[in-house]
């Protein structure tokens, strides 16, 4: 499963499988436990194939910063919890991204980064190579 499918919501813990859409939004299964939950068109989402980070040259998608992370593991989890602490954190990150913005790329996104590669290794998505060019977003304004 590509990353186009895997969302991050706004108030809600670890991230979620896009399993339809509706008129007024989507349905959605948590990766954590299973559960399904409804978002409206309002509802503040993110797709992980959209995201990137900050480096001192360009901006980075999310999937090859998971794929640095995941030839750093040699495939298995981080070496480093989401709860480290902050110069722990940013020292392993540099590792993987040395060349990441640090005025732009905040501790708590490094934890995300962390936490979101954890959960997509426990459930068996760790193919990130995509040369995919990003669509637009699944929940926007203007669409009401």
């Amino acid at each position: 499963m590509s990353l186009e499918k895997i969302l991050s919501i706004g108030g809600k813990p670890g991230l979620f499988r896009l399993i339809t859409q509706t008129r007024s939004g989507f349905v959605a299964e948590s990766l954590l436990d299973g559960k399904k939950v409804t978002v409206g068109m309002r509802g503040n989402v993110s797709i992980l194939s959209e995201i990137a980070v900050y480096t001192l040259e360009e901006e980075l998608p999310l999937a090859a910063v998971f794929q640095k992370i995941k030839d750093k593991e040699n495939g298995a989890k981080t070496s480093i919890g989401h709860k480290s602490s902050k110069l722990d954190l940013e020292e392993y990150f540099f590792e993987v991204l040395p060349n990441y913005d640090e005025d732009r790329v905040y501790p708590s996104d490094i934890k995300k980064v962390i936490q979101w590669y954890n959960i997509l290794h426990d459930n068996g998505i760790n193919d990130f190579s995509s040369d995919k060019e990003p669509e637009e977003p699944v929940a926007s304004e203007e669409e009401e």
